[in-house]
């Protein structure tokens, strides 16, 4: 479908361009949300008479825009979240948990204006696009972490999923060598108890022979009298 821009629309132009688009993203997105009209000739005409004010209502919202980033660039939220040891998040952070922990700091912000490239599922520092106007992008920071310390750990550059990573690791490796002690102690033992076990045996062997040999002497003795 051929549309007619209202306003400047990434990737595709800005005010008064006529773009082709996909009808479902005109249908659904584009033009019920007033960012452009379809290209007829009725509109094209309704355009060019009201272009100067479109124009002069864009650069007035976008001053306006540009006034209001100063309240919203480099913010960051801190979100608390339950997650397992990898770092996954039971469950995911939302455009409107970005809202609020926004609007909490008197951003004013709404959640059109979010934009998520991805669903966050894990601890750890996200960098959020918020859209204040076409042409007026900030950025914010969303420190997820399961704990306040967590989040000034992350905030001042820790990798806590490395750190828990590693810690797990470490972890492990002391099970193994504890396990491997205890293996080897009891090899040991074992070890331990077979020679014990066979010097009694060699005992009571010789004591056997010794006492065979002193009866057989007796034998001897007793023929020899006879």
């Amino acid at each position: 479908m051929d549309i007619i821009l209202l306003e400047r629309v990434e990737k595709l132009g800005g005010i008064g361009d006529v773009v082709t688009v996909k009808d479902g993203y005109a249908r659904n997105f584009l033009l019920p949300n007033k960012k452009a009209l379809r290209a007829n000739e009725a509109n094209r005409k309704v355009f060019e008479a009201n272009r100067a004010k479109i124009e002069a209502d864009n650069a007035s919202r976008r001053e306006a825009a540009m006034a209001a980033s100063g309240n919203v660039e480099g913010k960051q939220i801190v979100l608390i979240r339950a997650a397992s040891q990898t770092g996954q998040l039971y469950g995911s952070v939302s455009v409107k948990d970005i809202v609020d922990g926004l609007n909490a700091q008197d951003a004013k912000v709404a959640k059109s204006m979010i934009v998520l490239e991805r669903p966050i599922k894990t601890l750890g520092l996200f960098d959020v696009k918020v859209v204040l106007h076409p042409e007026v992008t900030v950025t914010v920071q969303v420190n997820v972490a399961r704990s306040d310390d967590e989040a000034e750990l992350q905030k001042d550059g820790v990798n806590v999923l490395e750190q828990m990573f590693e810690a797990e690791q470490a972890e492990i490796a002391a099970e193994a060598i504890e396990a491997q002690v205890e293996a080897e102690a009891a090899a040991d033992a074992a070890a331990a108890a077979e020679a014990e076990a066979n010097a009694k045996r060699r005992e009571e062997q010789a004591a056997a022979k010794a006492a065979a040999e002193a009866e057989g002497g007796l034998s001897a003795d007793a023929g020899g009298d006879a």
